[in-house]
């Protein structure tokens, strides 16, 4: 798995022009690519590590302030660009199998007590933010 974490002030991901998830406040906005031979044990790690990474305001973390998540599938965090222009997505999983394991990662993170929105998983989305230092950061599991 890898994600790729953001810092935001604020974010929102619309689909055909209705919002389905937003963030209003200090949070993480998160994009989660899933690969052939995850599981869902790195699932739950990769909650535990959102939830615990200390990265917002006063190096405190989503668990220490409450702060919200936005948790939006990205099946491009996969790309290969290592030949050629065009990327191959030969590395990222099948839908019908990281449909599963992005949803696990949602709900170990509300197991853990995390307030999470999250995008439509295969849709095409457009995603707001206000990357807040800039702070990005990412996690390979």
């Amino acid at each position: 798995m890898r994600a790729v974490v953001q810092r935001v002030s604020q974010a929102s991901v619309t689909v055909d022009g209705r919002t389905v998830g937003a963030i209003t406040e200090p949070g993480l906005l998160v994009l989660v690519g899933v690969t052939h031979d995850d599981t869902p044990r790195q699932a739950a790690r990769l909650a535990a590590k959102l939830w615990g990474l200390r990265i917002l305001d006063g190096e405190k973390s989503c668990s220490d302030l409450g702060a919200p998540l936005l948790v939006i599938s990205q099946f491009t965090l996969y790309a290969d660009t290592g030949k050629g222009r065009r990327p191959s997505w030969g590395g990222a999983a099948p839908g019908p199998a990281a449909e599963p394991l992005v949803d696990a990662v949602i709900g170990e993170l509300r197991k853990l007590g995390a307030r999470v929105q999250t995008g439509e998983f295969g849709a095409d989305m457009k995603v707001a933010l206000v990357n807040d230092g800039p702070v990005t950061v990412i996690i390979d599991m």
